[in-house]
This record gives structure tokens, C-alpha cells and sequence, in this order.
């Protein structure tokens, strides 16, 4: 019998230069990268949850995203049962053309959590991450009902805190 990946996947949309590698590379090694490289990604992912990202710059960004998330929802169904954040990068610009009102608003609409980022300054990027996983009350912790560990460690406990991001 195959054993069951235990593998957390994380799908990260949005729009050309809105920062998702950045914000995927400062969660995963803390470092920011001021150059731009393209991925060039036609398809829907697999994921157990989803980062749907725009810039606060661009108000385009956050329009792009709606398709994205109509093919999420058509996929998976019921968003409510699924961890969805709605994030606004780029935070640490002045330029801005999406508020966070309009952020806010856009994600009651989608009944999806919402938060702004900076991937430059590191501002809310591991509590994007965190929040995330804290949206996802089905996840496996690695305990057993009574909350006590059982002798031998399970893979699950081997890789507990482990995240795999696409």
C-alpha cells in the first residue's frame, strides 16, 4: 500500500510583477530579489490552499485576480471549506491605487481572508503564511483525539513544519 503524502500545498496566483516569487522567497529564505523573472504558468495547480496575490500599485493586478478566482471556485467548490488569502503586496510603496478598504471589500465578497505584505521589508510575510495555515481547520496536527503523542513518531510528525509552496 502507497503511503499517503502528507505534503501542504500552497498555490500562489497573480498578475506579472506583483511579487509572488518574492513574497514565496522571503517566507522560504529570507532573502528579497529586486530582479523580476517570469513564470510562465498556464494551468491551475493542485492546492490545499490558495494565496491570491495583487499589487497595491496596480488596480489592473487586483482585476486579473477574478478569473483566477471564479477557476478556483469552480474547481474546488465550496471556498468557505478551503483557505483563501487575499493579499495586497507591495505595501511598503506610496503609489498606490488598490486601499485596503478596497482589499478588505473584495475579500468579504469572496469570503476569503485578507492581509497586505511587503516582500521588501519582510512586513506580514510569515504572518501571511502562518495566517494561512491557521485558516485551515482540517489540517492534520499530528496528534492523536486525546492529544498525546503515540510512541513512534509518524511521518506526519516527521514532517511537521514542512511546507511545500508552488
Amino acid at each position: 500500500m502507497p503511503e499517503q503524502s502528507n505534503d501542504y500545498r500552497v498555490v500562489v496566483f497573480g498578475a506579472g510583477g506583483v511579487g509572488k516569487s518574492s513574497l514565496v522567497l522571503r517566507f522560504v529564505k529570507g532573502t528579497f530579489r529586486d530582479t523580476y523573472i517570469p513564470y510562465g504558468g498556464g494551468h491551475l495547480p493542485p492546492g490545499h490552499a490558495f494565496i491570491l496575490v495583487y499589487s497595491i500599485t496596480s488596480k489592473q493586478s487586483l482585476e486579473e485576480l477574478k478569473p483566477i478566482y471564479q477557476q478556483v471556485l469552480a474547481i474546488k467548490g465550496n471556498v468557505e471549506a478551503i483557505p483563501i488569502m487575499l493579499v495586497g503586496n507591495k505595501s511598503d510603496e506610496t503609489l498606490r491605487e488598490v486601499e485596503t478598504k478596497d482589499g478588505e471589500a473584495q475579500a468579504n465578497q469572496w469570503k476569503c481572508a485578507f492581509m497586505e505584505t511587503s516582500a521588501k521589508t519582510n512586513h506580514n510575510v510569515t504572518e501571511l503564511f502562518q495566517e494561512l495555515l491557521n485558516l485551515d481547520k482540517k489540517r492534520n496536527m499530528s496528534l492523536n483525539i486525546d492529544g498525546k503523542r503515540s510512541g513512534k513518531q509518524s511521518r506526519a510528525e516527521r514532517l511537521k513544519g514542512k511546507c511545500s509552496v508552488m
